[in-house]
């Protein structure tokens, strides 16, 4: 549909449930130009597999990454630190290949997962985010840390940003699309 209406769009939301529900918690940051193409559950392999389709395939300006969450939680099997940075490479060097302008964003905060009951991922979380933004920097591209701005201190999703520990609500989705909307040059609505 996207491309049959011969729009191009400004930017394209990649990503997993936390970019899914974005378009929930946040509608009018979306529109025909701005995409959101989360899908909740999906690790870093599977988001590699459809960045052509969901990204490459419709010419954005720009492409917004954010995922890891589902990795760490082993939605598909374990998964290392490397593995979550070096598919999030493999990306980043797919859209700079295709002309594509890079946003990567940080994980976002929490202190237990709804899959993982008594497992507390965020010094993985922390880890991971040290990396990200590591690799940002060697890239040379844009590097949002949503991370400071949505945890409590204790590592985990402030309880005012979020209604289940892991997923932000209206206001955790108001804080982030600050960060984004400057990151990815968009207008402010």
């Amino acid at each position: 549909a996207v491309l049959a209406s011969g729009i191009r769009p400004k930017a394209v939301f990649i990503g997993d449930s936390i970019t899914e529900n974005w378009k929930l918690g946040d509608p009018p940051l979306f529109s025909a130009t701005v995409l959101d193409r989360g899908i909740g559950g999906q690790t870093t392999p599977q988001i590699l597999l459809r960045f052509y389709q969901d990204v490459v395939a419709l010419r954005p300006r720009a492409v917004h990454i954010m995922a890891g969450t589902n990795d760490i939680s082993g939605n598909t099997g374990a998964a290392t630190d490397m593995a979550i940075v070096e598919n999030i490479r493999a990306m980043i060097d797919i859209a700079k290949a295709n002309g594509i302008r890079v946003v990567l964003a940080s994980i976002t905060p929490s202190k237990e997962f709804i899959a993982r009951p008594g497992v507390d991922p965020s010094p993985r979380i922390a880890e991971v985010n040290r990396r990200l933004k590591q690799l940002a920097a060697q890239q040379r591209i844009t590097f949002v840390d949503y991370f400071p701005l949505l945890a409590d201190r204790e590592g985990g999703l402030a309880a005012a940003l979020g209604n289940d520990g892991l997923h932000p609500n209206r206001d955790g989705y108001a804080v982030m699309r600050a960060l984004a909307v400057k990151a990815m040059g968009l207008p402010v609505r």
